[in-house]
């Protein structure tokens, strides 16, 4: 009842604040400006590269499944003289349609513009979960972000560009459980995934007020997602009670337990809002948000050895729900990371 009492808190204060051929090769290797306004369609998605920006490429994408265009960032490789293998960096909650994403608050683009490999950032989706929802939501209309991830956007991807096909995918918050149920979804689309500071735990009443609050945030109703409390499709869903899905995936999952740490100082450099405001909100609502979500992260560890799933833990002694600990758990996770994609660190 403790745990569910702390719960019930955080969820108040939260409250206020492609049928494709993933893998295939379609075109050799060229320098990034030969892609502009190069179109690709694909059982019904299309896809067209409308900006570059130095190495990054936007491309526009058309879901089939969802009727909605939907805006991809792509960083290409310095090397594109050779397939590279694809890393899919999804933001949070905010689906990047906000300020709060990988790109504006953390280093880890920059970080991976030297590596061999091409970075994949959607954006749209904000408060969705990225999962498949059963009903059209009045707030968030129409969502098919599974099939969108599983079908459609990795087989443009690998016709648009010339990749290997060997693919991972990291996310934080909110969306660290989306890519835990992908990688359950479709075995070995994602050969290693990382999730920071995400509650998996969804089909227990814990789990689903979490899940509940943080759609209404965005003015959604989680029942049009999985139904009902009750619903077959929650525990369906649920990465915990799924986890023998994630067999064979390399998986690394962090969580820090809510108690100030290194980055919960005056003039951090990662703070979303500067100021002693700004301070507070991260170590006060950050605080109990990541406080719960290793209660959820515990009970995922918990369950993957007793099934005998290899994982990477990391379970912070200190940290709130915040940039500076998601961009320090990427750095940490990268080899796990390149080791499934196949290329050095």
């Amino acid at each position: 009842m403790r745990c569910r009492s702390a719960v019930s808190a955080m969820l108040v204060v939260v409250g206020s604040i492609v049928t494709g051929v993933s893998g295939a090769h379609a075109q050799e290797p060229e320098p990034v400006a030969a892609v502009l306004d190069r179109i690709v369609s694909i059982g019904g998605s299309r896809a067209e590269v409308t900006a570059i920006d130095g190495r990054q490429v936007t491309v526009r994408i058309r879901s089939a499944a969802m009727g909605r265009e939907v805006s991809v960032k792509v960083q290409r490789p310095a090397d594109t003289t050779v397939a590279r293998p694809s890393l899919y960096l999804v933001n949070g909650a905010g689906g990047g349609e906000d300020t709060a994403t990988w790109e504006q608050n953390t280093d880890v683009v920059d970080f991976l513009a030297g590596k061999d490999v091409n970075v994949v950032m959607p954006i749209g989706g904000a408060w969705s979960y990225y999962t498949d929802w059963r009903e059209p939501d009045p707030m968030l209309g129409v969502n098919k972000w599974r099939t969108f991830f599983l079908d459609e956007l990795p087989a443009l991807v690998d016709t648009m560009f010339a990749t290997t096909g060997k693919n991972a995918i990291a996310a934080n918050s909110m969306t660290a459980t989306s890519v835990l149920q992908l990688a359950i979804a479709k075995p070995g689309l994602f050969r290693s995934v990382a999730a920071y500071s995400g509650c998996a735990q969804i089909s227990d009443p814990v789990g689903k007020q979490f899940v509940d609050v943080v759609v209404a945030t965005g003015g959604g109703d989680a029942s049009n997602m999985y139904g009902p409390p009750g619903d077959p499709a929650w525990v369906a869903n649920d990465p915990v009670v799924n986890a023998e899905g994630l067999r064979g995936t390399k998986l690394y999952v962090s969580n820090g337990n809510g108690l100030p740490g290194e980055f919960d100082k005056p003039g951090d450099s990662h703070l979303v809002t500067w100021g002693p405001v700004g301070l507070a909100n991260q170590i006060v609502i950050g605080g109990v948000i990541e406080a719960t979500t290793r209660w959820c992260t515990v009970n995922l560890q918990n369950r993957l050895e007793e099934l005998d799933i290899p994982a990477t833990f990391d379970l912070s002694t200190q940290g709130t729900h915040s940039w500076g600990y998601w961009q320090k758990a990427f750095k940490n996770s990268w080899p796990l990371l390149a080791e499934g994609m196949e290329i050095h660190a």
